[in-house]
């Protein structure tokens, strides 16, 4: 009896192996869309765009870049998750994606369960900027005229509780100061409102500033990562400026939901890392301040954000923000 057992087992195991091989070879079999959770024109959004021709060539199927704004990255994100794991809906997955559950006082999915991790896209480092009226040309002279005037300034981010909104959390936290957030639905919007100088100064992705530091409407005084932009290379860390050994950066990952079959993850997970080595991506990344990084594997990707996860109830604490 037990090795019919175990004859039945691996027969089951080779009918699941082979039913999921044809279904990766029948995939695609109709567009594919691929969930923002932002506005047009932030960084999420262009990396996205940056990607789907690409990819559209090499699966034979239209990758359509639908973005779905709102509720911090909440709504693309529930898109996804209650969408058929079928390989034919995609998400982009940032760094705000792992915020999420530490701002949240209940979830309407589980962020460790609910989707199927493909590979990183790229990484950069978040710009700190201020309007040309704001008498100030540095991080330390920001820092010190707004101790000065406790809570006359605004400060403009992607979005509450985002990476780049902790970043000057972090900043007023240990500085002692007082800037009031003004959170939009993306950088894109956001960016709009700095440049106008309704809000002097704003936290924000490379590649929706870059136009407008070279056009001189805003100003770069500072940058979020560890090492100097190298397209903003007289502009120092925070580090440097202000505050020795501080460090967040941005990324961006593209997920499935859960359930998705392995082999269409694993052909997603190559193509992707095929695409983003070609010389083409990488020039068009590295003019919006972000590398190529991608992931060894789905799992690796998998692995960084079990660790992000684990990492932002801390920070969120640290900043005083609470779970809406």
């Amino acid at each position: 009896m037990p090795r019919l057992l175990i004859r039945l087992a691996v027969a089951v195991a080779l009918v699941g192996a082979g039913a999921a091989s044809a279904f990766a070879q029948a995939w695609p079999n109709k567009p594919i869309r691929l969930i923002v959770s932002y506005p047009p024109g932030g960084v999420t959004d262009v990396v996205a765009r940056v990607v789907a021709q690409p990819l559209s060539e090499t699966l034979g199927q239209t990758v359509l870049v639908e973005n779905k704004p709102g509720a911090a990255g909440m709504i693309g994100s529930e898109t996804v998750a209650n969408a058929p794991a079928d390989g034919h809906t995609l998400l982009m997955f940032v760094d705000g994606n792992t915020i999420l559950p530490s701002i949240m006082k209940q979830m309407p999915f589980d962020s460790r369960k609910a989707f199927a991790p493909i590979t990183v896209l790229g990484r950069g480092s978040h710009v700190i900027v201020v309007h040309p009226s704001l008498p100030v040309r540095s991080l330390p002279e920001l820092i010190d005229y707004a101790r000065k005037r406790p809570g006359e300034l605004s400060y403009a981010s992607p979005g509450l509780a985002s990476p780049q909104s902790l970043s000057v959390e972090a900043i007023k936290s240990a500085k002692g100061i007082d800037l009031v957030h003004v959170p939009y639905k993306g950088g894109g919007q956001a960016i709009a409102d700095v440049v106008s100088g309704t809000v002097k100064v704003g936290v924000l992705g490379m590649a929706p500033t870059l136009p407008h530091l070279k056009s001189g409407k805003l100003i770069a005084i500072a940058v979020t990562g560890a090492q100097r932009s190298p397209l903003l290379p007289d502009v120092p860390t925070v580090a440097e400026a202000a505050m020795p050994g501080f460090e967040t950066a941005q990324w961006q990952g593209m997920v499935a939901p859960a359930g998705t079959p392995a082999p269409v993850i694993a052909r997603l997970h190559d193509e992707l890392v095929r695409i983003m080595a070609t010389p083409g991506v990488i020039e068009r990344l590295k003019a919006i301040g972000m590398d190529n990084a991608t992931s060894p594997t789905p799992a690796d990707f998998g692995q960084q954000i079990e660790a992000d996860l684990a990492r932002w109830p801390a920070v969120v604490k640290a900043a005083g923000i609470q779970p809406q």
